[in-house]
């Protein structure tokens, strides 16, 4: 596997490596030893998975207390993948990484404690998995809007398809309130 750090401190894109034949392929999804000496430890104790539509945005969430690790995914059709650095006192709060995840470059992306997670479908359907370090914690769940001007994210909708809760998120500037986030 190929691990590429990314302008965002500890968030990582993994590329696993894939063999196949005329029959089709295997990969690792993850492997306890191999993951962890890049620093993707868990442990992992919740798998989700997602169907989206076009130009469905979910996101940007996150958990506070509770903050979880996402090692994510996409297994069928394509996602704009954005994680955004929300660590108070963070140098690069506020700044965001966006990448396209694929069933076909079946890359991955380690999103640690302290960043909010968000995808846009790009494809008729696209069906996003992800491992989690946290459990999901309905009373620490959280999201920031998907189109604040500050960290003017460039996703690849001008109208995407959202939730009444992510289209009613908070601005940032209400995260920068929250106290540390633990590592």
């Amino acid at each position: 596997m190929k691990v590429d750090t990314t302008p965002l401190p500890g968030l990582l894109l993994v590329t696993p490596r894939v063999f196949g034949d005329s029959r089709g392929f295997f990969l690792e999804t993850f492997h306890q030893e191999k993951y962890g000496a890049h620093g993707i430890t868990g442990p992992f104790v919740q798998d989700n998975w997602s169907r989206s539509t076009k130009d469905t945005l979910r996101g940007l969430h996150f958990q506070h207390p509770k903050a979880q690790g996402k090692l994510v995914c996409v297994t069928r059709g394509a996602v704009f993948d954005v994680a955004v650095d929300i660590r108070v006192g963070s140098p690069h709060f506020g700044r965001w990484y966006g990448v396209e995840l694929s069933e076909s470059n079946r890359q991955q992306l380690w999103i640690p404690p302290g960043f909010a997670h968000g995808f846009c479908a790009l494809t008729d359907e696209a069906d996003f998995l992800y491992k989690c370090t946290a459990l999901y914690a309905p009373d620490c769940e959280q999201s920031i809007l998907w189109n604040d001007p500050m960290m003017a994210i460039e996703w690849p909708t001008s109208s995407p398809l959202l939730s009444k809760k992510d289209a009613e998120a908070p601005l940032l500037s209400k995260v920068a309130r929250l106290p540390p986030f633990s590592p």
